[in-house]
Formats: C-alpha cells, structure tokens, sequence
C-alpha cells in the first residue's frame, strides 16, 4: 500500500484516482504529478514499485500543499474573515453560504436540517 502525504492509497485504484484521495491534489493536479514523474496514469498503485513511490512523494511535497498544512491554512484564513468582521466571515459564522447563493428554499447542505417553525392555526366559526 503507497502511502503518500499520510494518506494511504487504496491498492486497487489506478494511480490517476488514487491521487485525488489526498486533501489538495485534485484531477488536474493528480495529472500533472503524473506527468512529471513520468509515469502511466492507468497503472493500478499496487503494481507502483518503491522508487515511483518516492518519486510521486517527492513531488507532491516540493511543489503542493496538502493534507494538514493546507487545512490549517484554509481554517485560519476562515477564522480571519470572521475576526476582521467581514461579510464573508459573518456568513461562515452563522454557517450560510459565503459566495451570494440564493438561500430561500436552497442552501440545504449549509444550514442543515429543516427547524420547522410553526404556523398560525386557522380560526374556527
């Protein structure tokens, strides 16, 4: 099992799927470390041997960030918006969408569950 930025990779997987796994290499980037080493993107990561191991580590660790360094950024660049009172930070605060998506009847992922709030009951004659 290749273990790459403290993430194993599933054996069974072509390397070119197995590498999205890692939090901050996406398809384009998981192409482009593929490239670079040299490597055939269809080959399963089981059938990798040791020395494209390494070199496909090396790579990810000089030319990106990943896995914790890159949430740690993300989280703190959140936390800053929040602190500075942004309308972007005040919009991760209440935990609604930050980018000016429509959240009348939308938004499901971000706000949760439906808190339904009761209605006025219709008056008896």
């Amino acid at each position: 099992m290749a273990r790459i930025a403290g993430v194993d990779l599933p054996r069974d997987k072509a390397v070119l799927y197995a590498l999205p796994l890692i939090y901050g290499i996406g398809r384009k980037n998981a192409a482009d470390v593929i490239a670079k080493a040299g490597l055939d993107p269809r080959k399963k990561v089981r059938d990798l041997d040791d020395h494209e191991v390494s070199k496909l580590r090396e790579i990810i660790d000089r030319d990106y960030q990943v896995e914790g360094d890159l949430r740690r950024e993300v989280n703190s660049n959140i936390r800053r918006l929040i602190e500075i009172g942004s309308y972007r930070g005040l919009r991760h605060r209440r935990g609604l969408p930050t980018r000016g998506q429509n959240t009348r009847t939308n938004s499901r992922s971000r706000k949760g569950v439906r808190k339904t709030v009761a209605g006025k009951k219709k008056a008896k004659k």
